[in-house]
């Protein structure tokens, strides 16, 4: 073909696409119906100049079109992963996975139940054999997700309604392909009676290694994105290597599905992306994949239209009632999983209710399209089969796909509206008219600012002024008369205003380089579980949420285990620095929610709804707060390092801001600015780089700080902190057992610990010792000990404790102190008898003490 004809070909169908989406709105049409249209005339029309003797001047163009390179490769792996990869990008994960269950059965299960019931349904009416007519009933048995995404989201429908099918029809081709593999193979090796099971069995393999094959390709994809932060239009050029990569690596290498490995990769880089790639890029990410999908749905509909009129030449009468067989069949074969299968699943408590409106809207939504057309492209291609069966499975195929389009898409929004799920629900309804008046007050008082400083001609303004105030007036009385919403629902509205707006603060703050990828990562996916947790269950959800996301990481406990008693100590130091990042930016954030509340919720909800909120803030402050203020305790010093690091975040954020507004007002030129933001860069490098925590050095600190070991020199101190050994407890931990053999002296840095002898309790914080009277006095433990607020204690082995009493007096008199205010002798007529000490030294220091008075 001419390369002057093919780029005026396609430069008209780029006009076509264009122009479909102002025709659609005009007439109320879903725009695929329009494309389908469009592509069929067209190709009736190239037909037409190329057949009639009317008038040959057309002919170069019409044979251009005819011997257009269409072929099912050209769908399937070029234009189809497009448009998968950038409706997985927009999807909402998280509420997705509230109904995985009936996603996943209508993908997989109703994908099957389709096949057999129309295969077995078409074979009474026609001399296909048996193969056939399945292998017909797995390419018609896929919804289409070009057709299902771009019609659901021009119909006014609910949200978890649009997410359902569009969740089905991402998913729904693979198990679609495998049964298609599986007939096709049948149909070729003229198979009278197909074996179903190898593609049943299949269907696990090429869904999870397809999976597995999508969520490497996306991490690696996510991962080097986020190094491409500074380079926007790299990061999008590396975004379009995805889809095939993931595609052709799952499909060629791994034998699996390359659509699953496709939406995969999608969801992956939709997961990821929030915390690791800046918020503008992901924006900018969004909109050129936007662009992609419309194209490729465009060409998708076009070309497939375009084949229209050929596969139909040879139509025959018997043909339209083979295609409404199949229509039926496919409508039954739904309805069998809508209305028997999810409720079962329903009652066993392994689905979500799907309310009745909702499953006759699933049933009449089921379209078909490129998909379907590809694969019976895909039969009418392969030379190996009967020209009969090509006939009739091209034919069929693209009747049905015809039907869904023409008649089930055109008639869907009315469908929606008939069932009312275009209304919004009684709470979004009264909620509106309160809104619409808060909004009009904050309008009024912009303007009137607006109109004072633009010095209007005053005699307009008032005439305006009363025709807008009349306006505000009804709203406010729609809005009175609209209270009929309980406070408890509006305690769950403004939760997740809130939840949202902490999400966004977070969002900002990874955008100006506070927030580092991975923290900015786990906090987004607190920030999204919140108001998951709130939309289920409300304010106990919010509450219950917010302490699960206070709560340390297990692995946090097993780095402590590691360094207490194996003493590997870079696991602990990686997972701290990480909690004092969480806490110090959470804290950030939940104190700028306060100001939110006032400004936005209090407005709409009302004062005491605000006092409620204001209460839940402010428990999370405190909660936070206390958590941090444990470490600080465990690990003085490190919260300030970080605090710092903030501020100076903070100012280097806004001087570069500073530098922007003043390249856009004309005070200097792009050039000075690259210069100072180029003299910053190193600070800019230096504090993205997090201050280390350093156990060893901290320990000295903590060695050197303690008055008892006043008297030794520094290299003493630096001797005595190689010897001891750090344990960080946490509230609860059992220190010292009753009955237990002494052989080492407890030394508390931070925090209290809790001793329980016989009757009594002592309470002891920092600066005390424990454990060194039981040593002394060579018998077992008396007293139990357990820590009773995050502390940091220092633990020294029996000898080593020794040593340290021979060269410490500031030791030994606060040993005989201990020993007095806990009112225990260590008189040698208390010590227990035949155990004389070995150190004739020792033995001379417990002489030394005093008995009790």
């Amino acid at each position: 073909m001419d390369l002057i004809v093919f780029l005026a070909i396609l430069a008209g169908l780029f006009v076509a696409i264009a122009l479909s989406e102002p025709l659609a709105e005009r007439l109320r049409l879903p725009v695929t119906v329009i494309l389908a249209a469009v592509g069929i005339g067209i190709g009736a029309a190239a037909a037409w100049f190329w057949r009639t003797e009317v008038t040959d001047a057309l002919n170069p163009v019409a044979l251009a079109i005819l011997n257009l390179p269409i072929s099912s490769d050209v769908f399937i792996y070029v234009l189809l992963p497009v448009l998968l990869f950038q409706v997985s990008l927009t999807l909402n994960l998280r509420r997705l996975l509230d109904d995985w269950v009936p996603v996943l059965t209508l993908a997989v299960i109703a994908v099957v139940v389709a096949t057999l019931i129309i295969g077995l349904a078409l074979r009474p009416f026609t001399t296909l054999p048996l193969a056939a007519c399945l292998l017909l009933g797995s390419i018609v048995s896929t919804t289409d997700p070009s057709a299902v995404v771009s019609i659901f989201r021009a119909t006014p429908a609910p949200q978890r309604l649009a997410r359902i099918v569009e969740g089905e029809s991402l998913l729904n081709d693979a198990a679609a392909i495998a049964l298609f593999s599986v007939f096709l193979t049948a149909v070729v090796a003229r198979e009278a009676q197909p074996n179903l099971m190898p593609a049943l069995l299949q269907l696990p393999w090429l869904i999870s290694a397809g999976a597995l094959a999508g969520w490497f390709t996306g991490r690696i994809g996510v991962t080097m994105m986020g190094w491409l932060n500074p380079w926007p239009l790299a990061l999008v050029s590396l975004s379009f290597a995805l889809p095939f990569t993931a595609f052709l690596l799952a499909d060629q290498i791994v034998g699996a599905s390359g659509v699953v490995a496709v939406v995969a990769a999608g969801m992956t880089v939709n997961f990821s992306s929030p915390g690791r790639i800046a918020p503008a890029s992901v924006n900018q990410l969004r909109a050129a994949w936007g662009l992609m999908s419309y194209w490729a749905g465009g060409l998708i509909f076009m070309l497939a239209a375009l084949l229209v009129p050929r596969i139909l030449e040879t139509l025959r009468p018997g043909d339209i009632g083979l295609i409404l067989v199949t229509v039926v069949a496919a409508l039954i074969a739904r309805a069998i999983v809508l209305y028997g299968l999810l409720p079962l699943l329903t009652a066993a408590r392994l689905s979500p209710r799907v309310e009745p409106p909702y499953r006759i809207a699933i049933l009449w939504g089921g379209l078909r399209g490129a998909v379907t057309l590809a694969l019976a492209l895909a039969v009418t291609e392969n030379t190996a089969i009967f020209v009969e069966v090509k006939r009739q499975v091209g034919i069929v195929a693209t009747g049905f796909v015809l039907f869904t389009l023409l008649v089930q898409g055109t008639t869907l929004r009315w469908v929606i509206g008939r069932l009312g799920l275009d209304k919004l629900s009684p709470i979004d309804n009264a909620l509106s008219e309160q809104v619409v008046a808060v909004a009009l007050q904050e309008v009024r008082e912009t303007v009137a600012e607006t109109t004072r400083r633009l010095a209007l001609t005053p005699g307009i303004v008032r005439d305006e002024a009363v025709r807008f105030g009349e306006r505000l007036n009804a709203a406010v009385d729609r809005a009175d008369e609209a209270r009929d919403i309980l406070d408890k629902d509006r305690v769950t509205l403004g939760l997740l205003a809130l939840a949202g707006h902490e999400r966004d603060l977070l969002l900002e703050s990874f955008q100006n380089d506070l927030l580092s990828a991975r923290m900015a990562d786990r906090l987004l996916a607190d920030a999204d579980r919140l108001i998951e947790a709130t939309r289920a269950e409300g304010r106990a959800g919010y509450r219950a949420q917010s302490r699960r996301a206070l709560q340390p990481p297990r692995v946090l406990r097993v780095a402590e285990w590691a360094h207490n008693r194996l003493r590997l100590k870079y696991p602990l130091e990686t997972l701290t620095e990480d909690r004092f990042e969480f806490l110090v930016a959470q804290t950030q954030a939940l104190k700028a929610l306060t100001g939110f509340v006032e400004a936005r919720i209090v407005r709409i909800h009302g004062r005491r709804v605000a006092g409620l909120l204001h209460d839940l803030i402010r428990r999370r402050i405190e909660d936070s707060a206390r958590e941090l203020e444990g470490l600080r305790t465990q690990f003085p010093g490190y919260a300030e390092q970080l605090e710092r690091r903030l501020i100076r975040r903070l100012v280097l954020a806004q001087e570069e801001r500073e530098y922007d507004q003043m390249t856009q007002d004309g005070l200097i030129g792009p050039e000075l600015r690259l210069a100072l933001k180029a003299a910053a860069s190193p600070d800019r490098s230096a504090l993205s780089r997090r201050p280390r925590l350093d156990l060893g050095l901290q320990r000295i600190d903590i060695v050197r700080g303690f008055p008892l070991f006043a008297s030794l020199d520094e290299a003493a101190l630096t001797r005595l902190a190689r010897h001891m050994k750090t344990v960080y407890a946490k509230p609860g931990d059992v220190l010292m057992r009753k009955e237990e053999r002494p052989n080492k002296v407890w030394f508390i840095a931070s925090g209290a610990v809790e001793l329980e002898q016989a009757s009594h309790r002592v309470l002891l914080g920092r600066g005390d010792m424990f454990g060194h009277l039981s040593l002394l006095m060579r018998r077992s433990r008396r007293a139990r000990v357990t820590a009773i607020s995050h502390a940091t204690l220092l633990a020294l082995e029996e000898q080593r404790f020794l040593d340290l009493l021979r060269r410490s007096p500031d030791l030994c008199a606060a040993v005989q102190a201990s020993a007095e205010r806990r009112g225990v002798a260590l008189d040698a007529a208390l010590l227990p008898k035949g155990a004389p000490s070995e150190d004739p030294w020792l033995n001379k220091f417990r002489a030394s003490l005093k008995p009790r008075k």
